[in-house]
């Protein structure tokens, strides 16, 4: 059975989170606080997080922080909050998807299920497992980045779609590519999930991130990696 870690201080939406979930045969905790919710992850080990950013006692940013310290379990982070800077803080401390509420059940259900997919497949060991540049190494194996001499935390979706283009070196990969490879079919049209991505893989890689020497965007099909 999945669990499922239920982070949010408003009792109702806790109480229809429960009730869906449960429906669909997920084990369900839910904790009303960021110190509660990091004491049960540790003890309850649950497969994915959906975590309220607007908690009482911290920011939901600090409790991703704690959660990214030992784990990478998937976390959805579901917000009122809808600024491009509040999304790119919670992505950027370890976030594997962002849910501005109000939102469908639907949907949220079905992102629930495409992280839960993606931490079940097991990926073929890629051909090359090393990949060098003047700026920076990675190990995708060890699931390693190195910039200047410091290593770099990469989130699992960032590492599957820097795993897909540098193993397709200087080679087009369509966005309708990574969107089914990494979110699902379902998921193939939704480019915006690609953009904030591909910002936060610039940021982390690039030395100027609006001006891409290495992940190279080609207007209206997709990404290359350019070694």
């Amino acid at each position: 059975m999945t669990r499922v870690l239920v982070v949010e201080d408003d009792p109702q939406l806790v109480r229809a989170l429960v009730i869906n979930l449960q429906a669909r045969q997920y084990g369900v905790d839910s904790a009303p606080d960021g110190a509660t919710a990091l004491r049960l992850a540790a003890d309850r080990r649950p497969d994915v997080v959906l975590l309220d950013l607007g908690l009482p006692d911290m920011d939901g940013v600090r409790v991703i922080r704690g959660l990214r310290g030992w784990s990478r379990m998937p976390i959805l982070v579901l917000s009122a909050r809808q600024t491009s800077e509040e999304k790119v803080a919670a992505l950027d401390a370890g976030a594997d998807d962002f849910v501005t509420k109000p939102f469908s059940m639907n949907e949220l259900l079905a992102r629930l299920r495409a992280a839960v997919r993606r931490t079940e497949q097991q990926p073929v060991p890629p051909a090359t497992t090393r990949v060098g540049t003047a700026d920076f190494t990675i190990d995708l194996l060890a699931k390693k980045l190195v910039r200047d001499g410091h290593d770099v935390r990469l989130t699992p979706t960032e590492w599957q779609l820097l795993e897909i283009l540098v193993t397709h070196p200087g080679k087009l990969v369509t966005q309708r590519q990574l969107l089914q490879e990494v979110w699902g079919v379902s998921q193939s049209g939704k480019t915006n999930y690609l953009r904030v991505y591909m910002a936060q893989l610039r940021r982390k890689l690039e030395r100027d991130p609006s001006s891409p020497r290495y992940l190279i965007t080609e207007a209206g099909m997709g990404y290359r990696f350019e070694p």
